[in-house]
């Protein structure tokens, strides 16, 4: 009987051989139906045409079942886990989670059928390094780019000097003639292959498309991984008389880049050409033996650090050789977790939350061969990075990016999500959604668009090493998409928000199991920490906004928080509300991120300042108002720090800042951390650094576990115990003006054991500022659920049972 051949090609997209012992299984069956306990076909390994591992097989089907449509996926093992699907993709439809893909037979050919899955489009789009057959001869260079709707599309190249494209073509390289592309699968234009990658590096480019509509646009690589621009000034489709120094970024040229290899100095010597070295030869002493960096949510005390904020005394923003030069004061704090504000491309000067080429690392910071840099240096302090991302909307500001990039009608605007058809409308934009970000929300049921985000994430953990990603407002994505004309919520929407966030977390578990993966997320959905097997979103962890207002409580969106430090500050005696703080601090056990501080609270959200001034309702911070402040700010940040959850904090808290930090006025306010460390913020430095390791040295502070045995609202005292095994920890905090000199805590006799209770650390002592009242180190005998204690004046102080 007449067969006809399939090929399928599983392709990864990711150097590295992470996968092995692939087997295909489809629903040529022979129970006709596709289930992952169908018969499988062993795939053979075979190096891609981007140089990345890849397997492939090829199936034989009876001519008579041409016409139909089968569905097949894959199964693999990873460096950790022996047998696991390895399609993260769901079907494209809003009610289903099964993950097949989907193709229907064609009669044979010339040619072979040939199915092809990617796990990322890390090298599918771009401009891509691809390599012969058997790897022999020197690679070529083929460009690929997603425009489903232009008529027409090619490959122009920029003037190096200039590194703008106007709008009528001014600044084309006249010596480099355009390169034509041709349309294939899935709105994919791509060109031939173009000989010797090496001899067309450095060049810059731009698509020439001409749109649905017949109109010419000049489009940048959204798959780019750098950009000429460094700068902030945009021509807005105008001639450029400038250079790339000043140009932004997200409206300059792309580059061809090799992803093969890095740049061997942070800062090349000027002058000189730059020395490349291969990212093996890179990555090869990434860590230092006795500092191992943190692999567990639980281990970590996180630095939030926005790098445009550094650089005091500089007329530029802070940029990744600020960032290194920073790390030596990190190591000494003793933190082991940096958190960077968004690092991936975005327009003009600000905190990056909004971004235009995922791939791409900011230009003005230093771009992404000095963000390896960054992480690596971290990597041998011991000091895991967290890199926040944006998916719930795109750079406000996306013209030459994905703002109408082959159509100027809003419904085939590819990476917007839009309701209907424009001529439903009063207005064009109101078919749009909004969801509570800054931007329209993106084209979440186009597979193309999820894989921007998917795919740059692997690209971070993969190719930059950092050791887990936060994501920017996440129920914005699966809880608030409204439709612009009216407001009303768009469910299908939410729910492919939810499935872009659950193919996200299941390709990066797939390439690193240990990722830490972090949402802001204040729906208090459960399912945001389930795996997606369970339904979930695959979270390790949540930032936990309610710990913020009920213990400092400065935001106007406080409400009606404990809002403690708020409310010390008047320097009055009135009772606080304990009670509701200690609800929020027990349930920091639950997969949560604490914090005193971020940047959304330290003077951007209404209402807020930073902690010392918040501790002292604005006064002036000199002599008995300082000195308060700081014993204040001492307790809000011990409560965060031994809470359940995994506590973070702002830059420059440790030094006592005082600045408002804004979006728009944080280069007139950054802070002299260096200068405050050497000066006024010493004794508060001190406490930090002796807080943190005191910390990090005991196992119950970094287990989920916490009971809290005491409070009392008249009197501003909190109690709660720590533990893990043979370590136990009460901490004792107390908000109140006055010392409490044989304070007794009573409870159920099971939940304070008997014995010996030796104070080891005091938030009060003379080192940090503080008056020195407490226990000075004695042994406190418990017995029957009761201890007597001193509690020194707006401090806590931490025994441990001996």
């Amino acid at each position: 009987m007449a067969t006809v051949s399939v090929q399928f090609r599983y392709l990864t997209g990711l150097k590295r051989k992470i996968f092995r012992n692939a087997r295909i299984l489809g629903s040529w069956d022979p129970t006709g139906r596709f289930s992952q306990n169908c018969s499988e076909t062993h795939m053979a390994d075979v190096t891609a045409e981007d140089g990345c591992p890849g397997f492939t097989a090829t199936i034989r089907f009876e001519e008579s079942e041409v016409g139909k449509t089968f569905q097949w996926s894959v199964r693999l093992s990873t460096l950790s886990i022996a047998d696991v699907s390895g399609v993260p993709t769901e079907v494209n439809d809003a009610n289903k989670a099964d993950r097949v893909r989907a193709f229907q037979l064609r009669p044979a050919g010339s040619d072979t059928q040939v199915e092809e899955y990617y796990f990322t489009y890390a090298r599918r789009l771009g401009a891509r390094k691809v390599f012969a057959r058997g790897r022999s001869g020197k690679p070529g260079l083929r460009f690929a780019v997603w425009a489903p709707n232009a008529q027409q599309v090619e490959v122009v190249f920029g003037d190096p000097a200039n590194g703008y494209i106007a709008d009528d073509g001014n600044g084309i390289d006249p010596s480099r003639p355009p390169v034509p592309m041709a349309t294939g699968t899935d709105g994919i234009w791509e060109t031939a292959i173009i000989p010797d990658f090496a001899a067309l590096e450095g060049l810059s480019y731009m698509y020439r498309v001409k749109n649905a509509q017949g109109r010419t646009v000049y489009r940048t690589d959204i798959f780019s991984r750098q950009q000429i621009g460094r700068g902030t000034q945009n021509p807005r489709g105008g001639h450029w008389g400038g250079g790339p120094s000043s140009l932004d970024g997200t409206k300059s040229c792309s580059l061809v880049v090799s992803l093969d290899t890095v740049s061997q100095a942070l800062v090349p010597p000027p002058g000189q050409p730059v020395i490349r070295i291969p990212e093996g030869d890179f990555w090869a002493h990434e860590f230092s033996p006795g500092l191992p960096v943190p692999s567990r949510i639980e281990d970590m005390v996180i630095y939030e650090l926005h790098i445009g904020a550094l650089g005091f005394g500089k007329a530029r923003p802070g940029n990744l050789e600020d960032a290194m030069a920073l790390l030596e004061h990190l190591s000494d704090l003793g933190v082991n977790a940096v958190e960077l504000l968004p690092m991936s491309e975005f327009s003009g000067i600000g905190w990056g939350y909004g971004d235009s080429h995922h791939f791409v690392i900011e230009s003005t910071a230093g771009g992404r061969d000095q963000y390896k840099h960054f992480v690596r240096e971290c990597h041998r302090r011991g000091i895991a990075v967290i890199q926040d991302v944006v998916y719930n909307h795109f750079d406000p500001d996306a013209d030459r990016a994905e703002w109408a990039y082959d159509s100027d009608t809003p419904e085939q605007n590819i990476y917007y999500w839009y309701e209907g058809k424009s001529s439903d409308y009063s207005s064009p934009d109101e078919g749009y959604l909004d969801n509570g970000s800054t931007g329209f929300t993106p084209r979440f049921w186009e597979e193309m668009v999820r894989h921007v985000f998917v795919s740059s994430a692997a690209a971070f953990i993969e190719e930059s090493h950092v050791d887990g990603l936060r994501v920017d407002l996440t129920q914005a994505m699966h809880r608030d998409n409204v439709l612009h004309a009216d407001g009303r919520s768009v469910g299908s929407a939410n729910q492919f928000g939810a499935k872009t966030l659950r193919e996200w977390s299941r390709t990066l578990r797939l390439i690193k199991p240990t990722a830490m993966l972090i949402a802001e997320d204040h729906s208090e959905w459960d399912k945001v920490t389930q795996l997606p097997e369970a339904g979930g979103l695959g979270f390790d962890a949540t930032w936990y906004a309610a710990f913020c207002h009920n213990l400092i409580g400065d935001s106007d969106m406080a409400g009606g928080r404990a809002r403690l430090l708020k409310s010390v500050g008047y320097g009055d005696d009135r009772p606080l509300d304990m009670s509701q703080f200690a609800s929020v601090l027990y349930d920091s056990k639950h997969n949560k991120i604490v914090y005193h501080e971020s940047h959304d609270e330290a003077g951007n959200s209404g209402g807020s300042m930073r902690t010392m001034p918040c501790a002292a309702n604005g006064a002036a911070l000199i002599g008995a108002a300082r000195a308060y402040a700081e014993a204040r700010s001492r307790v809000a940040f011990g409560l965060s720090l031994f809470s359940a959850g995994t506590p973070m904090f702002f830059m420059a808290e440790e030094i006592g800042a005082q600045k408002p930090y804004r979006y728009d006025t944080f280069m007139a306010n950054r802070e002299d951390i260096a200068g405050e460390r050497a000066g006024n913020g010493a004794q508060l430095f001190r406490f930090y650094q002796d807080a943190i390791r005191f910390s990090r040295r005991h196992s119950a502070v970094r287990v989920r576990n916490i009971d809290i045995i005491h409070v009392n609202n008249d009197g501003r005292v909190v109690a709660f115990r720590r533990s893990a095994g043979s370590d136990e920890l009460l901490v004792v905090a107390s908000l109140n003006n006055r010392v409490f000199d044989g304070y007794v805590i009573q409870t159920d006799p099971w939940r304070l054991p008997d014995g010996e209770w030796r104070e080891l650390f005091n938030s009060g002592a003379a080192i940090y500022g503080g008056d020195n009242v407490g226990n000075d180190g004695a042994d406190l005998p418990a017995g029957t659920g009761r201890i007597q204690i001193r509690i020194p004046a707006n401090a806590f102080v931490i025994l441990q049972k001996t």
